[in-house]
């Protein structure tokens, strides 16, 4: 029998159809992946499930929840399915939580709402739901506030939170896509368990076909609104049927077309960095202790080579990029660009301009206020042009990246992620900088555009002989774009060297380890 069935699900907003005759069945105790590209309707199926459309949306078709159509449900007996029978899990557990209320009264609000336990009681079951998902509440006390924890262990509270009544449907949302590969799999493991012991049934939503390969039963493909393809997942893999499948199975195996090139002379050159942060005292009288987020890291960049820098949350990267772009001092070493020395607040325009940075969330790093053309011409503040000769610029770095010149005159909220990380790409480009500095530049976009900017930062670099440093906890997507890669650890590189060798054969235990955590997609489903 059916945990849950969907049958032509409808919906729109404000009459744009949105969903359109979804149809799908969970029976307990099964993960059934959904997976499909940004704006094919994963998300607003979920939010059917849980009846949280946005304003001026309607629903259509029926939602059957142990046989009981959700559809048909007030608005309050709604909400006492919320969080009892049917938990959900988003992908930013930053935004999920409520940063003025510490975990423990997270995760007990859901059995207080509810009911189910007095206060104390309450206090207790959340200890007990938060040492479930491996926060023990020895080393992480319930009185923690979320920004006291690193994202993978909010994104375990937030599993807390959507498992404390055991409900009978937890709905994942993208819940591993910010995480670095080892975090990704101990979370995947957690909710594999949680189906196992708890009897639930587990809907994930992903763009990744890999980590539905490695958890999923069933699967289901949408594409603007429909699935267009569903079946157990081994066989869906295999058999491919519909083209928009073959398409989304391509782009998840894809590798960027770089030719082969001499490498240049060194342009960028970091050696013996060290960078540490005081930590709170333990006692007023004590000594402040530090922590060494950069441990004397040297490296080297070529002119025109890829360089991947990959590891773990916590392990340095961040502060070493930060150091590299001349915007956090360090206490120890030097980095130099072109021979002339990056040092934080005291970074010449002139070797400025040699490197820009393109971000993981392009969205948060414009001025929604300002057009595109403004946007992509910040740069030229150092090293100013005249209006016209700008204007040109701007013109031709936005057609590089494959949008019109007449982009300029819109606003970044009128396209989309994909389009946006082009446009950042246009603002790192317009100045002709010698390095690009890559912050999990991909990380959050779906295959079939990943495999397009991928493609474009090889074509860009083949043009202007760009040099890149890609940080990025992806490692398929580290293979496919970078030369020669450095593992970071514990604030030190661990291991280095080129890129398939060292990812094919690592040396060091901690490499191999990201290795064997990273998910893939069986060789064999795809021949």
């Amino acid at each position: 029998m059916s945990l849950v069935s969907v049958e032509g699900l409808e919906v729109s907003i404000r009459g744009t159809p949105v969903l359109r005759g979804v149809s799908f069945d969970l029976a307990p105790g099964e993960v059934f992946g959904l997976v499909g590209e940004s704006g094919s309707g994963k998300s607003m199926t979920a939010l059917a499930l849980m009846r949280l459309l946005p304003p001026g949306a309607r629903m259509g078709g029926r939602v059957a929840l142990e046989g009981r159509d959700l559809a048909r449900l007030s608005e309050r007996a709604m909400c006492r399915v919320r969080g009892a029978e049917i938990g959900m899990i988003f992908q930013e557990p930053m935004t999920a939580l409520n940063p003025v209320r510490t975990i423990g009264e997270q995760v007990a609000e859901t059995l207080l709402v509810h009911g189910a336990l007095g206060r104390a009681a309450a206090m207790a079951a959340a200890r007990a739901r938060l040492a479930r998902v491996g926060l023990d509440p020895a080393r992480i006390p319930p009185d923690r506030y979320p920004h006291e924890l690193s994202g993978g262990q909010r994104q375990r509270v937030c599993i807390a939170m959507a498992v404390a009544l055991r409900p009978k449907l937890l709905i994942a949302d993208e819940p591993t896509t910010a995480l670095d590969v080892t975090t990704q799999a101990q979370i995947l493991d957690l909710l594999g368990g949680l189906v196992r012991e708890e009897g639930m049934a587990l809907m994930l939503i992903t763009h990744d076909l890999a980590v539905v390969a490695g958890i999923a039963a069933r699967t289901a493909v949408m594409q603007d609104g429909r699935i267009v393809e569903q079946g157990p997942t081994e066989e869906l893999f295999r058999a491919r049927r519909h083209a928009y499948t073959r398409r989304l199975l391509a782009a998840s195996t894809h590798v960027a077309a770089r030719l082969p090139r001499p490498p240049g002379p060194p342009l960028l050159e970091v050696r013996e960095a060290l960078r540490s942060y005081a930590l709170p005292r333990r006692t007023p009288l004590a000594a402040a202790p530090r922590l060494v987020a950069v441990d004397r890291v040297s490296l080297t960049l070529r002119e025109g080579e890829s360089l991947g820098l990959v590891g773990e949350s916590g392990s340095g990267k961040s502060t070493l990029t930060r150091a590299i772009l001349g915007l956090d001092a360090l206490e120890a070493g030097a980095v130099r660009l072109g021979g002339a020395a990056v040092v934080a607040g005291a970074v010449p325009r002139a070797v400025r301009a040699q490197m820009q940075a393109v971000f993981q969330d392009p969205y948060g790093s414009f001025n929604p206020r300002h057009r595109v053309g403004r946007l992509v011409a910040e740069p030229f503040h150092l090293a100013p042009l005249p209006r016209a000769e700008a204007a040109a610029r701007v013109a031709e770095a936005l057609e590089a990246v494959g949008l019109r010149a007449a982009d300029a005159g819109k606003y970044i909220h009128e396209f989309s992620g994909g389009q946006r990380q082009r446009i950042a790409i246009a603002r790192a480009l317009v100045i002709r900088p010698r390095l690009v500095v890559l912050d999990e530049a991909v990380s959050a976009l779906d295959v079939r555009v990943r495999a397009q900017i991928l493609d474009l930062l090889a074509d860009l670099q083949g043009r202007f002989g760009l040099a890149y440093l890609f940080i990025s906890h992806d490692l398929a997507v580290v293979r496919a774009v970078t030369d020669r890669v450095l593992v970071m650890k514990s604030g030190r590189i661990v291991e280095e060297g080129p890129t398939d060798r060292v990812l094919a054969a690592p040396s060091h235990r901690y490499t191999a380890e990201l290795v064997a955590a990273t998910p893939r997609i069986p060789e064999g489903w795809l021949t």
